[in-house]
């Protein structure tokens, strides 16, 4: 008997351990939280005395597991979503990572460049090569190169565009051998690679790699930002409004506590963003009293960023405000019209 028991045990646990643990090729999504921009962005000599904050809105995201499957279907504000929805086919969770901070990364140069724009101030954006999202496997990159390298030349010839790359490389045959000297953290590596086939498009020639042009901005005042644990780009708008309160004498914020998403482009238009009901879920569990969503117009969906973000609103009962902004200029007329707290 005492056998048998020991047994039951020993299955119940187990079962247990692989509801909990066995992963699905799925991610669950919930509301996250709020981080206060001002510790995370310092202008040289930049305002201080600021009494409200600006923060951005994060959604975290869990690998699925069976225990966490079932919980998310009966939870408020949790989503699944199968694999394909959330990194491509041929990207590993790693190369996930890396295009989420590079996302954020080129999102902080559109704010720079926006705020300093704003403010009046001088800067400088830089073209320096190609930056590797990821390696498709079987291309002729493999094993060479991996995602977050930075190609500097092919053949000793440098880009300033990524279409000066892709037009180089598209006047070359299959087996042709290129001299790539590309940059890898700190350190600096040049190879030798036989272009081939795409495994994606057999057709065309190339190394097999998908890339986005390496930019960064250098301003006066320097700005320096730290978010290396946040990925994705739908901070551009909050970094854009952060900076600017900083360049700025006056307090854009009036007093309130403002939260928001939206990208950022470098023409200052808002952009389309993912998971904001859940954001604005957050922000109202963060006692945000302001809510910038992005009035976005994008073909092919019905309802704008702001639709969802303003039923949800009404659906959890908040006193958050929630406003449309299609670029930075809607942001800054809808600041300026608030009465200071």
């Amino acid at each position: 008997m005492k056998k048998k028991k020991t047994v039951f045990f020993a299955a119940v646990v187990a079962s247990a351990v692989l509801l909990s643990s066995y992963p699905l090729d799925s991610y669950i999504t919930r509301p996250g939280g709020a981080y206060e921009l001002g510790p995370l962005v310092e202008v040289a000599g930049g305002d201080e005395d600021d009494q409200g904050e600006l923060s951005l809105m994060t959604v975290s995201m869990l690998g699925a597991t069976p225990a966490l499957y079932v919980m998310a279907k009966f939870r408020d504000g949790y989503k699944v979503l199968p694999a394909d929805q959330v990194r491509s086919p041929h990207e590993s969770d790693e190369e996930y990572n890396i295009r989420q901070l590079k996302m954020m990364s080129d999102s902080q140069v559109n704010a720079l460049q926006v705020a300093f724009d704003q403010a009046g101030k001088p800067y400088e954006i830089s073209n320096n090569g190609v930056y590797v999202m990821n390696v498709l496997e079987g291309g002729a990159a493999e094993g060479v190169l991996a995602a977050g390298d930075r190609v500097l030349s092919v053949d000793e010839q440098e880009f300033t565009t990524q279409d000066q790359f892709v037009d180089y490389l598209a006047g070359k045959d299959e087996g042709e051998a290129v001299d790539v000297r590309f940059k890898r953290g700190e350190r600096e590596i040049s190879d030798v690679i036989e272009l081939a086939p795409l495994p994606t498009a057999p057709e065309r020639i190339g190394l097999g790699i998908s890339f986005v042009e390496n930019k960064t901005i250098q301003t006066t005042p320097e700005v320096k930002i730290d978010s290396e644990e946040i990925g994705g780009p739908s901070a551009g708008l909050m970094f854009t409004l952060e900076i600017l309160n900083q360049l700025l004498d006056e307090d854009i914020t009036k007093g309130y506590d403002i939260a928001g998403t939206g990208t950022m482009a470098a023409d200052g238009k808002v952009g389309r963003i993912g998971g904001i009901d859940q954001k604005v879920m957050a922000a109202d569990n963060e006692g945000i009293e302001i809510f910038f969503a992005p009035d976005d117009e994008t073909e092919g969906v019905e309802e704008t960023n702001y639709d969802v973000a303003k039923k949800t609103a009404e659906k959890i009962g908040t006193d958050m405000k929630v406003v449309p902004v299609k670029t930075i200029d809607d942001a800054l007329a809808y600041l300026n019209g608030l009465q200071p707290k």
